[in-house]
């Protein structure tokens, strides 16, 4: 029998986490092979080896702890990679030389699969006076583009894109070209952005009073707090971005406030992080720790959640020996702090399995008793691996427990660690759950409602034909299980239908007993007004959260899918969506009309020739296949792939713009060459530059620079009537939706994020 609950877990088993030979020949012939690799490998630092691989490997089975992705993929497998999923580089120094130092360290951490954190603020703004050279600093966006261009070009470990998170702080002068930067659709693709928000900010916020924007100790302008706060409002209600970090909530709240300062985050936003700042994750399935689920005596097995939390704390302390490092100083900030993140996922399939509606007074003190239940269990857990191994090299007693969150931690608790230490300095966070939650059976997402109850998703076999499968909530399949057809109870809700205010409800209860932070996305309804959405964040402010992300389903974010409350079908596709996307390939017509252009690259003997070919739908052209062809047979490999692989994405139909946009970002370390007083980074970015100029001459897209502004075709043939969101670019499902801060798929669990 399969461990697996669903076929889609299996799939993302094979596909993300199963080791592989390099020719994709399986090392991990099963998934209980897969356990005993990660328990084997993090037993490996222990004296009694034997005894606690044993001890993980049952944490591990049945999926009850979920270790990171990074952790389930790398872990024995003997690669040089991370087992670190968050990253915050070192401060920007304020010097040419040293911003490219720092782009270096970037490029070597996502290079071994970490996302990374950056304050831009330390950069001067835009105009300042730079010493010595007579000329005006280009500030901080500037370079954020380079970072977003050098991102592109790194692949993370396995198949993720490198994630990164800019961070500016609410006074610096260029605040706000920050806030506004994402509405150009092309710009900053590899970036999150937040604004770390101050408390003098917000209460100068409410109290409608000025508010200086300064640098260097030199006030640059001033403006009303209010109108800066609209601004980011406007921002985030139309384009989902910026996020709001509440900084000074953050470093008040740190355990290790005493010996650092914190000024950014990972990219997905739940570990705030010092300079070279590094920390593992690592997730309990509340799912699958619920006692006679929907039945009378339903309730959280508290015993095997305290033994389940010990063991994975002690597996997490290990990660920290067992990891390789991108860079020496993040090593040693990890040696000396010590710092994990242990979180939940299924925890609103838990609150269903105990009969309580997500969102309501019941759930939010369920959730907050869990995770109290949690956080000691976490601490007294490091408190014994202290007594064994010794406490983190930068414990000191009285400081630690006059800090963050061990004002608030109980007495028991305190008088443990002042006796005898603690090994991690911060323990618990919530991350991201969404491609582990589907591994794990499709549970709910971290501390996020249920999605959808249940949906459709088509898969490619291995002949080429589809089959349809249902993907149903882990906690929906059990009370199918145990109930047949019975309907769900009204008690059963999902992202869509709740209210926002009992988003926050729920995050501001679990961020009581979480040390770092919430990777969370408060659902908005597309019809919010905008005062109704400011009084989100203000909520979000008032009930201490650490920070606030939502998401309004509009024409430029995207429509996601509309599940009905009451019911557990699959969900139906937003007719209001402006570009319809195809399942299946357009079929190829007998001939096509196209344009062959000549692309000469400089040094170059022999020229490259780009036939493309277009098809017309709805009386409009768009690209539909490309063939590349060049006399040099050293390009003839490259050559062949690109024609391959683009014609397969023009054929899916849809906005096909990205091709141009990646293929220009590629820059070639021996160099680029000047075309037409343009400086172009790289053959292919020439390529994607004549693509570019086809796709515009037959107004597919408005103009250079530009993605699909709108539809050209007006709508694409729906085929299949499917449920209808964005594609995914890693399976081409179309479903793609916002899930704690990260565009994800919730088919092959592709997320932006990593």
């Amino acid at each position: 029998m399969t461990r697996f609950a669903a076929p889609i877990s299996e799939q993302i088993w094979d596909m993300k986490y199963r080791l592989k030979e390099a020719d994709g020949t399986p090392i991990d012939r099963t998934v209980e092979d897969t356990w005993r690799r990660i328990a084997r490998s993090l037993a490996e630092v222990e004296a009694d080896s034997a005894k606690w691989e044993e001890k993980f490997y049952t944490a591990l089975e049945d999926f009850k702890y979920l270790p990171a992705g990074r952790i389930t993929a790398g872990a024995g497998t003997g690669r040089k990679v991370t087992l670190f999923n968050c990253f915050v580089m070192g401060t920007i120094p304020d010097s040419m030389a040293g911003i490219f130092d720092m782009l270096k360290e970037a490029a070597l951490t996502m290079q071994q699969g970490g996302g990374i954190g950056y304050d831009f603020s330390t950069i001067r703004p835009k105009g300042a006076p730079v010493a010595g050279v007579a000329a005006d600093a280009s500030g901080p966006l500037s370079f954020m583009d380079v970072w977003d261009a050098m991102c592109r070009t790194i692949m993370s470990a396995g198949s993720r894109r490198g994630a990164m998170m800019a961070t500016m702080r609410c006074d610096h002068p260029d605040i706000e070209h920050f806030i506004t930067a994402k509405s150009d659709s092309a710009r900053l693709r590899m970036f999150n952005l937040s604004v770390l928000v101050t408390d003098a900010f917000m209460e100068a916020v409410k109290a409608d009073g000025p508010w200086e924007l300064t640098y260097g100790g030199k006030v640059f302008h001033t403006l009303q707090a209010r109108d800066l706060w609209n601004k980011i409002m406007k921002s985030t209600y139309d384009f989902a971005e910026p996020g709001v970090i509440f900084i000074d909530r953050i470093n008040k709240a740190n355990n290790l406030n005493y010996v650092e300062t914190i000024a950014a985050t990972n990219p997905c936003g739940e570990q705030p992080l010092p300079p070279y700042g590094a920390c593992l994750l690592g997730s309990i399935n509340m799912a699958r720790l619920v006692k006679d689920p929907f039945g009378p005596d339903a309730g959280l097995d508290v015993a095997a959640l305290d033994d389940l939390v010990a063991t994975a704390v002690r597996m997490m302390d290990n990660v920290v020996d067992a990891s390789q490092f991108p860079l020496e100083a993040q090593a040693q900030e990890a040696q000396a702090k010590r710092r994990i993140g242990l979180g939940v996922t299924g925890l609103a399939d838990a609150l269903l399995m105990v009969g309580l509606r997500y969102g309501s007074e019941e759930a939010a003190a369920q959730a907050e008793a869990w995770l109290k239940q949690i956080a000691r269990a976490s601490y007294l857990a490091s408190v014994d691996l202290a007594k064994e191994k010794g406490a983190f090299p930068l414990f000191d007693a009285d400081k630690y427990l006059a800090s963050g969150n061990m004002m608030q931690m109980d007495d028991d608790v305190r008088d443990a660690i002042r006796e005898h230490g603690i090994r991690n300095a911060l323990l618990t966070s919530i991350a991201p759950t969404g491609t582990i939650s589907l591994y794990a059976g499709n549970v709910s997402s971290g501390i996020e409602p249920v999605f959808a109850y249940a949906y459709t998703r088509k898969v490619l076999q291995k002949d080429g034909s589809r089959t349809e499968e249902e993907v149903v909530d882990y906690a929906v399949q059990m009370w199918r299980d145990r109930f047949g057809d019975t309907p769900l109870p009204d008690y059963f809700v999902n992202a869509q239908t709740l209210d926002p205010q009992a988003h926050v409800k729920m995050q501001a209860a679990a961020q009581k007993w979480v040390d770092s932070s919430i990777s969370k996305t408060i659902n908005c309804p597309e019809d919010i007004s905008f005062d109704a959405f400011k009084d989100v964040y203000m909520q979000a402010y008032e009930t201490g959260c650490k920070g606030c992300t939502t998401y309004r389903p509009n024409d430029v974010t995207g429509s996601v899918l509309s599940v009905s409350e009451t019911s557990d079908k699959a969900p139906e596709a937003d007719s209001g969506a402006d570009v319809i996307y195809m399942a299946e390939p357009l079929d190829r017509p007998q001939a096509l009309e196209g344009h062959t252009y000549k692309l000469k690259w400089p040094d170059s003997e022999h020229a490259i020739y780009l036939t493309i070919n277009d098809i017309l739908v709805n009386g409009h052209r768009r690209p539909f296949e490309v063939f590349i062809n060049s006399k040099n047979m050293e390009h003839y490999a490259w050559t062949l792939a690109l024609t391959r692989m683009i014609s397969a994405v023009f054929r899916r139909g849809g906005d096909v713009s990205f091709v141009v946009e990646e293929l220009k970002a590629v820059f070639d370390p021996r160099g680029g060459a000047w075309m037409q007083g343009k400086y172009i980074p790289s053959i292919l970015a020439a390529i994607g530059g004549v693509i570019e100029q086809h796709l515009i001459r037959i107004n597919f897209i408005e103009g250079e620079g530009m993605g699909l502004k709108s539809d050209p075709q007006a709508q694409v043939v729906n085929l299949d009537n499917a449920p209808r969101g964005k594609a995914c670019p890693s399976c081409g499902q179309f479903d793609m939706r916002m899930v704690e801060g990260c565009m994800t798929c919730g088919s092959c669990g592709h997320s932006k994020c990593g």
